[in-house]
């Protein structure tokens, strides 16, 4: 059984500046609580400053345990940001629905598969500020290659997307810098699939590099 390594304790957690350009939520309290449980467990922010756009696809990866929500969750409210993220719409009634929604979470019907990117971007599009939070794997089984959805949900809403990696090895949530598509999916999915590493994973046998 995999449990998360043990971290140093201490320490600076290093949350970057957020833009009020940026979607936000919470309050100071829950900040300083989560920056507080950060810094007991060991976890930081690495990599590049946290980007100054109004909207953003952001991916977290790699995704191979739910240790990696709680990790996210307190990443999350840390930052201070309001993440949107796509669930089915079964999890969305009541009484789970009130808690779903109020982590960020946004209903789509996953049985009409080709409507989940239309849709997704389009909401997108909507808001005036947006943070789509997806997995590009989309489970966490071991799988061979990414989902695409994410990149043509920024490709149909014309926005970039902001890569995060979940590195279980070294406790740090790292931010690369903003990338923008270039409609060439491909070459663009084979970029950013680049910059994961199964090390990084909390279960690295269920990552394919």
């Amino acid at each position: 059984m995999h449990r998360p390594p043990a971290g140093r304790r201490g320490g600076t957690v290093n949350v970057p500046i957020v833009s009020d350009n940026v979607a936000q939520r919470g309050n100071w309290f829950l900040r300083w609580l989560m920056i507080g449980l950060m810094r007991l467990s060991g976890w930081r922010f690495t990599g590049a400053d946290f980007p100054d756009a109004r909207k953003f696809v952001l991916i977290v990866a790699p995704h191979t345990s739910n240790w990696d929500f709680i990790v996210g969750i307190r990443a999350m409210y840390a930052l201070g940001i309001r993440g949107t993220f796509l669930g089915k719409d079964t999890l969305f009634r009541f009484p789970l629905g009130i808690l779903m929604r109020f982590l960020g979470g946004f209903p789509v019907d996953r049985s009409k598969k080709s409507d989940v990117v239309t849709q997704t971007a389009e909401l997108a599009q909507r808001l005036d500020k947006a943070i789509i939070v997806l997995s590009p794997e989309g489970t966490r089984s071991r799988v061979d290659r990414w989902r695409s959805g994410f990149y043509w949900i920024a490709v149909q809403a014309g926005i970039p997307i902001l890569p995060v990696a979940f590195d279980f090895s070294t406790k740090a949530v790292h931010l690369h810098p903003l990338f923008t598509p270039t409609g060439d999916a491909d070459t663009d999915l084979a970029y950013l699939r680049s910059l994961f590493r199964s090390t990084m994973a909390y279960d690295p046998t269920k990552y394919v590099e």
